[in-house]
C-alpha cells in the first residue's frame, strides 16, 4: 500500500490560469498581460480612462502580407479624443511590449469602464489597545509572537 504524498495548497492563478487564458484568447489576446499589466504599458493616465477589449485580427489572404491586427479599447466619453490623439503613442508602447508589431491601429468604444472596487484604507489600530491585549498575553513567552497576536487581537475587536 502506498502512503499519500504531501498535500499542498495550490494558488487559485495557478488552477484557473489556463482557463483565463482561453478567455483571453477568444477575444484576441495571446496572453493577459496585455489587459492585467495595462497600467504599466501605456502609463497610469491613458489606463484610468481606458482598458482593452479585444484585439481582431484580420483574415489571412493567400500571397499577401500578414496585415497588423486591431487593438479595440473600451473608452470613457470625455476621454475618447485625448486617446484618439495619442494613439501613436499608445501603438507604439503596446507593440514594444508584445516585442512586434502585432498592433496597427486603434479602435475606441465609448462606453463606461468596468472598474475594480477600489480597497478601502485600512484604519489604524489603537495603540492602546494593542498594548493592554499584549499585558495580557503573558503566558506567551516569545515577544515578536505576543506583539503579533496583540496586534491580530486588536484588530478582530476593531471590525
Amino acid at each position: 500500500m502506498n502512503k499519500p504524498g504531501p498535500i499542498s495548497a495550490k494558488p487559485l492563478s495557478a488552477l484557473l490560469g489556463s482557463a483565463i487564458n482561453d478567455v483571453f484568447a477568444k477575444q484576441g489576446f495571446a496572453s493577459r498581460e496585455l489587459v492585467t499589466r495595462w497600467a504599466e504599458i501605456v502609463g497610469a493616465n491613458v489606463a484610468a480612462h481606458s482598458e482593452p477589449l479585444k484585439i481582431q485580427w484580420p483574415r489571412p489572404v493567400e500571397n499577401q502580407p500578414i496585415e497588423p491586427a486591431t487593438l479595440v479599447l473600451r473608452v470613457e466619453g470625455p476621454m475618447a479624443l485625448e486617446i484618439q490623439h495619442t494613439s501613436d503613442v499608445i501603438l507604439e508602447r503596446v507593440n514594444r511590449f508584445l516585442g512586434w508589431k502585432a498592433v496597427g491601429r486603434i479602435a475606441l468604444r465609448q462606453a463606461p469602464l468596468s472598474r475594480r472596487p477600489t480597497p478601502k484604507p485600512r484604519k489604524k489600530l489603537d495603540a492602546a489597545e494593542v498594548a493592554r491585549i499584549e499585558a495580557d498575553l503573558t503566558t506567551v513567552e516569545d515577544s515578536d509572537l505576543r506583539a503579533a497576536l496583540a496586534r491580530l487581537g486588536a484588530s478582530i475587536k476593531r471590525n
